[in-house]
């Protein structure tokens, strides 16, 4: 992810400062998104977090529960450039990325390609029920999730930064669906799992949709002010053993290993066919810091990995068939491999 050339914070006062600001950025965004997408304050929660640490989210929910909704809203409140492409079994991967065509010059009668651009030009967009395109075209968005760029007809194009990829599925509907491949998966920051409204949230959702009110959200931070918060991000502290902390929890998803949660007969060894990547890792981490910020703190806590631990390892664990057979999910999973993974650093107990 690149930076912006704005300095960074240098005596205390600054970092206080800057850190006010994040703070009070993060919570304005959150009320203006809570003028739209009622209730969900963990998804949108998650949502935030992942936009400050840079990544791409995948929102997985059943249809009507507010994910698509939920993603337009985030787009108005940002002074950013967004394109929503609307994900079906015929769609081509120049339908997303774009194509060379053939124009012809009006003086001269010279033919030549002319790259044109696909959607996937803008700085936030939005793959809708992405899993119902084939394999081919999502692998189209493979490039611009890690590297931020397109090739087409070998020319690279760099996207405008801030960029993110965000997604949603329906974990229901099988029929004319294509599972992500774990490559892809691997290449979302966080799984956010959308759930029902509550009873008070139905009552105001329907306030809102069947009468008069329309509110709309006013939009709060520009492309710049938001790569200059990620630089923030990237500059929150953390101390070895919090880091520690979070390698040995994605170390404990890894079947065979000596950090395996639970040991031989534990629930990594048992359900666990592939562990998380490294990429798990840098995900505890970044959001860990997001959230450190949001509280008001310049340093992560364990309290901060073990709350971003589930949105991203729970798309990372590839289960095996008896944790399918047990109807065992990757929530419960990482739940257990939290509490089987002590928080004390190794080196103080001489391992």
């Amino acid at each position: 992810m690149a930076t912006s050339n704005m300095p960074s914070p240098e005596t205390p006062a600054e970092l206080r400062a800057e850190c006010e600001k994040f703070r009070a950025t993060f919570q304005q965004l959150r009320a203006e998104i809570g003028k739209v997408v009622v209730g969900h304050k963990e998804v949108v929660d998650g949502v935030l977090t992942a936009l400050f640490a840079g990544g791409n989210v995948l929102l997985e929910g059943v249809p009507g529960l507010g994910k698509t909704l939920l993603i337009r809203t985030l787009s108005e409140t940002l002074h950013l450039s967004f394109n929503r492409v609307q994900f079906t079994p015929d769609l081509m991967p120049a339908d997303v990325i774009g194509t060379n065509i053939v124009t012809e010059d009006a003086d001269t009668g010279r033919r030549g390609f002319q790259f044109q651009r696909g959607p996937i030009f803008a700085q936030i967009v939005l793959a809708d029920e992405i899993n119902r395109a084939t394999p081919k075209t999502q692998s189209a968005l493979l490039e611009a999730m890690q590297e931020r760029s397109v090739t087409v007809g070998g020319q690279t194009y760099k996207l405008e930064l801030p960029f993110f990829v965000m997604a949603t599925q329906n974990p229901i509907e099988q029929e004319g669906t294509y599972p992500l491949p774990e490559a892809q998966l691997d290449r979302f920051i966080f799984k956010i799992v959308v759930g029902y409204s509550q009873l008070d949230e139905l009552m105001t959702i329907l306030d809102r949709t069947t009468s008069t009110e329309n509110p709309r959200p006013s939009r709060v931070i520009d492309g710049p002010a938001i790569l200059n918060a990620q630089q923030l991000v990237r500059g929150v502290v953390v101390a070895p053993h919090v880091k520690e902390y979070a390698a040995r929890l994605v170390l404990a998803t890894h079947p065979g290993g000596k950090h395996a949660a639970g040991g031989d007969g534990g629930v990594t060894n048992r359900y666990v066919r592939c562990g998380a990547s490294p990429r798990a890792a840098q995900a505890l981490l970044l959001g860990g810091k997001v959230r450190a910020l949001a509280d008001g703190r310049y340093n992560v806590s364990y309290k901060d990995i073990q709350e971003i631990a589930t949105l991203a390892l729970r798309h990372r664990l590839l289960l095996n068939f008896e944790a399918e057979a047990d109807r065992v999910d990757p929530d419960a999973i990482v739940k257990e491999i939290l509490e089987k993974t002590p928080t004390q650093p190794m080196m103080a107990v001489g391992v």
